[in-house]
């Protein structure tokens, strides 16, 4: 059986296995993204070798293109939806602070304790700054959490996917040797600019051109969200044809349709969202399989330190600060810190790293991979917990309330 052929009768089978099993993995400290990241270890190479990708196969890249068309694409039509909800300064500060200032505390630790160079640590760090709640049990939607809490986190994972992109762009070509004035003047004109005016231009073109469809021409709810799909895979196709960043212009593209539909992309959102899902679930695997117990050890104790100091100081430093003087009180705050998980973007950007054959990509590579697996166990298990804790500290407030009104 063709390579090919045998990874989508696994991800077809582990697609089943996890939507039947989503509602106990809701209930429980498990996640589906364990199950498919344990999966992908256990058929990868190291393991049983059912599966033998190379990470610069044209699978991989392929997967991981459409894997990131579709979240920034579903999360740029979230930006504005979320912006018009109250409480929107908490995520601001989390997105302009914390996130660029996490990104530099990665980036010194890289420098310091694995003598990373600084064009490598900033990359390592531009690419681990993205927090996706999304991927664990429910956070999101999980009622136990306070609605503040919940909406701070769900707004950030929705912006800083797309913030990072750029940043992980530009570190990615200065590393590649880029790094002449002229090199940096055409990359940003040609790849940034160029993504961006493609995706303005086309998201605008795509609305308008809903305007003679409705009355006896409205589309069907169905094909509305096909029809966002396919603007979305137009304005990759188009800005890389035209020598730009796809992912920009998809980004972008997303956030200038929401500004303009406003109240208007549930239907436009629901198809690239299951199919994100889906692709989601297909990263983690192929990212499982490409893990190896050798090349997560191969910096030693101090990848273990560097991992470590990533998921339990950089995240904390960094967004404390940046929530002083709002009205989260502290263990929400300290939830907010403590949940930072490093999910499929992370992912996705360290294989598109991996892919480029960069000087240390591999290490690069190597050491978001330690760090995501750690997220995806740490953060999958300890979510359902603190969601209960909330639950019964929102308890014990009640039933004080009611004895005192009493």
């Amino acid at each position: 059986m063709e390579n090919f052929e045998t990874y989508l009768l696994i991800l077809g089978l582990l697609l089943a296995a996890g939507s039947l099993l989503s509602g106990l993995a809701h209930r429980s400290i498990l996640s589906l993204a364990i199950l498919f990241l344990v999966a992908g270890i256990i058929l990868g190479d190291q393991v049983t070798g059912v599966l033998e990708l190379d990470a610069t196969s044209e699978l991989v890249k392929r997967v991981t293109e459409v894997t990131l068309i579709l979240i920034l694409f579903v999360d740029g039509m979230e930006v504005e939806a979320g912006m018009l909800r109250r409480s929107w300064h908490v995520p601001l500060r989390s997105l302009l602070i914390a996130m660029p200032l996490t990104a530099g505390l990665i980036a010194a630790a890289g420098v310091t304790l694995l003598a990373l160079s600084w064009k490598q640590a900033l990359l390592l760090g531009a690419l681990l700054s993205p927090t996706d709640p999304v991927l664990t049990s429910s956070v999101i939607t999980n009622t136990k959490i306070p609605l503040r809490v919940r909406h701070s986190l769900n707004l950030e994972s929705g912006f800083n996917d797309g913030l990072a992109l750029p940043a992980v762009l530009i570190f990615a070509t200065a590393l590649g040797g880029a790094g002449t004035a002229e090199a940096w003047w055409r990359f940003l004109a040609r790849d940034l600019l160029t993504g961006a005016s493609v995706g303005v231009a086309g998201a605008l073109i795509a609305v308008w051109l809903l305007r003679p469809f409705r009355g006896r021409l409205e589309i069907i709810p169905h094909y509305r969200s096909l029809y966002a799909f396919g603007v979305a895979l137009t304005l990759y196709g188009a800005a890389r044809y035209l020598g730009g960043n796809g992912f920009i212009a998809v980004f972008l593209g997303g956030i200038v349709i929401a500004s303009q539909m406003r109240g208007q992309t549930a239907t436009f959102e629901r198809f690239s969202r299951d199919a994100s899902e889906v692709f989601k679930a297909a990263t983690f695997v192929i990212f499982g399989s490409l893990l190896a117990a050798g090349s997560l050890a191969a910096d030693g104790f101090r990848g273990l330190a560097l991992a470590l100091f990533v998921l339990f100081v950089a995240r904390t430093a960094a967004l404390l600060p940046s929530l002083w003087g709002t009205r989260l009180d502290w263990p929400e705050r300290l939830f907010m810190a403590w949940f930072g998980p490093k999910g499929v973007a992370c992912i996705a950007y360290a294989l598109l790293v991996l892919g480029m054959d960069l000087p240390g990509g591999e290490e690069i590579f190597n050491l978001a991979a330690l760090v995501v697996f750690g997220s995806i166990i740490l953060h999958g298990a300890t979510d359902t917990p603190l969601a209960d804790w909330f639950g019964n500290r929102a308890a014990s407030e009640a039933a004080a309330r009611r004895s005192k009104s009493g």
